[in-house]
């Protein structure tokens, strides 16, 4: 049994005791949250197909971890004028495991 969902402008193919991560939601660690944007279900034998959601359809799971990725650097070179640009970048995350599929 597996659903997709959809946040942070991404889909994500998950099943029950699944950990994934996800752009940064609100929320505290070890707070309950719930994804209401479910776009399929699959139960093994039917699948069930949204347009573009399915209605009533929710994901439960619980945040782990709010984080930081690793660091991404940026760097802007323009080659005999002495230019030279670096930055860093850092993405925000939330780790979600999921507990339960309610179709």
């Amino acid at each position: 049994m597996y659903a997709v969902i959809k946040t942070g402008g991404k889909q994500y193919k998950v099943q029950e005791g699944d950990t994934l991560r996800v752009e940064k939601l609100e929320g505290t660690e070890n707070g309950e949250i719930e994804f209401n944007d479910v776009l399929m279900f699959s139960d093994g034998e039917n699948v069930t197909l949204g347009q573009p959601a399915i209605e009533d359809a929710i994901v439960k799971g619980h945040i782990l971890e709010q984080g930081k990725g690793k660091k991404v650097l940026i760097f802007k070179f323009k080659r005999r004028k002495g230019y030279r640009n670096l930055r860093g970048h850092r993405q925000q995350y939330t780790a979600v495991k999921i507990d339960s599929i309610l179709v």
